[in-house]
């Protein structure tokens, strides 16, 4: 019987380090998730503000809390991040953007343009 120990391994997350693209490919998956999660919690909010005074202080009182103001200022960046990689997605549908220099230049750029977005909405808000 041969010895298994002297074959290759696969290249798996331990060993392997995923490229800014991968990352960011992935998170927009993630975020993709999370919006539709986020959109129960939306729902939520116009269903206290449609059922009257009491309900809407009620979710008003609620959302003082530091943990779901957290997850609303997560819900608006998710929402820019994924605006923002779904127009990198248009521009490479027009055959833009795929030189192999330029992609971590982009999705660099997808970053800080999301960041920036969900900051200045945060101010405004």
């Amino acid at each position: 019987m041969a010895s298994h120990s002297n074959r290759p391994t696969s290249p798996h997350l331990q060993v392997y380090k995923l490229p800014l693209t991968g990352l960011v490919s992935i998170s927009h998956r993630m975020t993709g998730v999370l919006l539709s999660l986020g959109l129960l919690l939306f729902v939520m909010m116009l269903s206290a503000l449609a059922s009257g005074n009491n309900d809407y202080q009620a979710m008003q009182a609620l959302w003082g809390n530091w943990l779901l103001r957290l997850v609303y200022y997560g819900f608006v960046y998710a929402l820019f991040f994924h605006l923002c990689h779904g127009v990198r997605h248009l521009l490479w549908d027009a055959g833009k953007t795929f030189a192999s220099e330029t992609l971590d230049h982009y999705a660099k750029l997808e970053l800080v343009a999301s960041l920036l977005l969900t900051l200045l909405t945060l101010i405004f808000i």
